[in-house]
């Protein structure tokens, strides 16, 4: 896929690093600034990225990728109807969301490639892995040669690196190989349901001595036999105010991923709530999201003591 015309929707804080990392290796990005706001197009300005219409962007581009949250996704690939080329969703979504996309965007003509994003926005070389899997993951693999992004073919059954799933993953291997659809957003669903899941259950811990008015003590003990425990607390507190909104649906997607392969998904429910309850609240900061959790929980005034 050399000189490549790429559409990107939509230039978030991750959307505008990858298309600048694209930008920067020679391709042209556009995005479709229609309804989007002034920060965005900041961002978008800022990374090289070119504006166009949305129906402009179905025509010219011979890639097209999704970065946006995960509760879009279904929608967005729904918005480039008619378009031929290649497809890229790259949200945290589950492997069956992820087939569902497949089946819309193939309708119309375009070909699928499965993606999930681990790390943060690529600055520097190894702050990012891009998996990708599907018959023509490969070729979107060699658009990032050269590039922060660390692109990765997940392939079901790669030799030595196959895990108990039965997913391995290839820095190389054979042009367009990829694996299966849903391969690369299996990897994100069992990535996130550790990183964000337990970020939401140590937000409920710290809820939960809030609620019982023992807060001090636990932060006390957590830092005599759990080290460094109360930071990662805050650090889980400062990212859920502000991006806790995002993973609401992320945490709803890796629950129907674990139920799909027989495993309990009230986990990540509860986090999808925690996530929830912490909501605009956290955007005042750590602490009122804190308090809004425990202004959430039961009243237990009434009940009667034994």
């Amino acid at each position: 896929m050399g000189d490549t015309t790429i559409g990107l929707l939509h230039p978030g804080e991750m959307g505008a690093a990858v298309g600048q990392c694209l930008a920067g290796a020679g391709h042209r990005v556009l995005w479709a600034p229609e309804g989007r706001s002034a920060a965005t197009a900041a961002r978008a300005a800022a990374a090289g990225l070119v504006a166009c219409g949305l129906a402009e962007m179905v025509r010219r581009c011979d890639l097209i990728m999704s970065v946006s949250p995960p509760h879009a996704a279904l929608d967005i690939a729904r918005q480039v109807a008619g378009f031929g080329g290649v497809y890229l969703d790259a949200n945290a979504i589950s492997p069956a969301t992820a087939r569902e996309v497949a089946g819309i965007v193939e309708a119309g003509g375009a070909s699928y490639v499965d993606g999930g994003i681990i790390g943060t926005p690529p600055v520097a070389p190894g702050f990012i892995r891009l998996y990708l899997s599907g018959p023509r993951a490969g070729e979107l693999r060699d658009l990032f040669d050269g590039s922060p992004v660390d692109a990765r073919l997940v392939d079901r059954g790669a030799g030595s690196d196959v895990g108990a799933s039965g997913a391995g993953v290839s820095g190389a291997g054979p042009i367009g190989a990829g694996g299966d659809v849903g391969s690369a957003s299996a990897v994100k669903m069992a990535y996130a349901s550790w990183t964000k899941g337990s970020a939401a259950l140590l937000l409920a811990a710290r809820a939960l001595a809030r609620a019982e008015g023992v807060e001090e003590t636990l932060l006390a003990e957590w830092g005599i036999s759990q080290p460094g425990l109360d930071e990662r607390s805050a650090r889980a507190a400062g990212s859920a105010a502000a991006k806790g909104w995002r993973w609401i649906a992320e945490m709803e997607e890796i629950a129907a991923t674990m139920a799909a392969a027989g495993l309990p998904g009230g986990f990540h429910q509860a986090a999808a709530e925690i996530y929830r309850r912490f909501g605009s609240a956290g955007r005042a900061g750590d602490e009122a999201g804190l308090d809004a959790l425990v202004r959430n929980s039961p009243d237990r005034s009434d009940e009667k003591s034994f």
